[in-house]
């Protein structure tokens, strides 16, 4: 069986990054998150001994080389998921759902449900689609007594 750190460091490898602590453990911890993480949270989770500016500076590239993407709610904080194995430096496929929890304010990337197709007036040409749908996640959902 491939170890995880095997296959972090073969994506880092596939989208041309060096193998760095930071960028493995970084992956690492986006890769085991099932919800979205700020860079806030990104930095608790890796400890004391991460220094923030090679923290953002991992995020911006990896962002830029198609391992991450950003997830945006009406707080404005920026949060970073995992991108799906197709994304590329050249060509993000992260056309799906975001869904936040108005109890425990995660945001899920629903990768099984696709954004809806929507067609624009003629003058108009989007360059970004965004879709974030507000509810209760699975976790906060009460348990139904029967």
């Amino acid at each position: 069986m491939e170890k995880p750190h095997n296959h972090i460091a073969e994506t880092l490898s596939r989208h041309g990054l060096r193998q760095t602590p930071t960028r493995l453990r970084v992956l690492q911890v986006l890769g085991a998150s099932p919800y979205a993480l700020s860079g806030h949270e990104i930095e608790q989770q890796l400890g004391q001994d991460t220094d923030r500016i090679t923290l953002y500076r991992t995020l911006r590239s990896f962002e830029e080389k198609g391992l991450i993407h950003r997830v945006m709610d009406a707080s404005d904080i920026i949060r970073y998921a995992a991108c799906s194995i197709e994304c590329t430096e050249e060509a993000h496929f992260d056309n799906h759902v975001h869904f936040k929890c108005t109890e425990c304010a995660h945001i899920y990337c629903l990768n099984q449900v696709a954004i809806p197709a929507v067609t624009l007036p003629a003058s108009f040409r989007a360059v970004s689609r965004d879709y974030l749908l507000a509810g209760v996640c699975n976790r906060c959902q009460p348990v139904e007594r029967l």
